[in-house]
């Protein structure tokens, strides 16, 4: 495995992905205190709402520094960011220069691989982890100067891939033995450690987070995770631009047809820091399709329980089944 150093003592091998919206540093000091990666895209600091980036980052550096003072033996995960690579984020730069001034220690790059952006995390001493759907966004991403990957298969809630992640996978492990990790259902303890046997270094799991306490998501998006299934999932790019998965509920409640979806417009994706869904479009909702695992609205802390049980559990059952082969 090709675990980077500075996530080699965590609790579990995941990640806790950048989600919009919901992911603060509320969920991400929770999810670092708990032992695994937290997450957040840049642009959820909304500076139109008086919500500063800059703020955000001394915020969690001061409550992980302080955990890790009062708690020596149980030092809290590392944290990172999420950067939209992308022309219409305007802000790139400015976010880019703030993640340098803080040292943050991971960042996790979308929707365009930039040398100067890998150039500047190098700077500070961070490592960079480039989300990719397949292969040919994978090489560009490591000839770029990206230290590692997430490969983003069928199943990932909101923005997702459609190829098998045992696929996936074995493409990127036949040149790339670096940081992969996995995303696509990572909802289970047993979900992490499939990602291991298939040869990623770990998982990427973000909808079995949005139902949890410290998530900013409301509570009738909590509700609908924890009552659906993978059946209640449907693929689209009408929303954003991007293929991705979503609950049909919300699509449904929205007044649309979740099984008629139209095509979208890729020429008009917009990531810029103001951008604003159709009103009809508020509260259609991202999520992937490991949710039957997600019984209940819990703290942070005690799914990091049950996903760390299972993945014991896991561990026991395939080594006395490998054992009687």
């Amino acid at each position: 495995m090709s675990m980077p150093d500075v996530m080699k003592n965590l609790r579990l091998p995941l990640i806790g992905s950048p989600l919009f919206i919901i992911s603060t540093p509320d969920l991400v000091v929770a999810q670092c205190k708990a032992g695994v990666v937290g997450s957040f895209p840049a642009l959820n600091a909304r500076e139109k709402d008086g919500q500063s980036l800059d703020e955000w980052f001394t915020r969690i550096k001061d409550q992980l520094d302080r955990h890790d003072e009062e708690n020596p033996d149980r030092p809290a995960a590392p944290f990172a960011v999420n950067h939209i690579v992308h022309k219409s984020n305007a802000r790139l730069e400015r976010d880019v220069e703030l993640s340098v001034k803080h040292k943050v220690p991971i960042w996790i790059t979308s929707l365009g691989a930039q040398e100067w952006v890998y150039e500047a995390a190098h700077s500070c001493g961070a490592i960079v982890l480039h989300d990719v759907i397949n292969d040919w966004f994978a090489h560009k991403a490591i000839e770029k100067g990206a230290d590692g990957l997430v490969a983003v298969a069928a199943g990932a809630g909101g923005h997702a891939g459609a190829l098998s992640p045992l696929a996936l996978i074995q493409e990127i492990r036949e040149w790339f033995d670096g940081p992969l990790f996995l995303s696509g259902a990572i909802a289970r303890g047993d979900s992490i450690l499939a990602s291991m046997a298939m040869g990623a270094d770990g998982g990427y799991a973000g909808t079995a987070f949005i139902a949890t306490n410290e998530a900013n998501a409301v509570d009738r998006y909590k509700q609908m995770i924890t009552e659906s299934g993978a059946s209640d999932i449907v693929y689209s790019d009408l929303f954003t631009g991007v293929w991705g998965n979503y609950l049909k509920p919300s699509i449904a409640a929205a007044g649309m047809d979740p099984d008629a979806l139209e095509r979208s417009d890729p020429s008009k994706m917009n990531f810029a820091e103001d951008r604003e869904k159709p009103k009809s479009w508020k509260e259609i909702w991202g999520s992937g399709q490991g949710i039957s695992a997600v019984k209940e609205t819990v703290p942070v802390a005690d799914l990091v329980d049950r996903l760390e049980r299972e993945f014991v559990a896991a561990q026991a059952r395939l080594t006395a089944q490998l054992q009687a082969v």
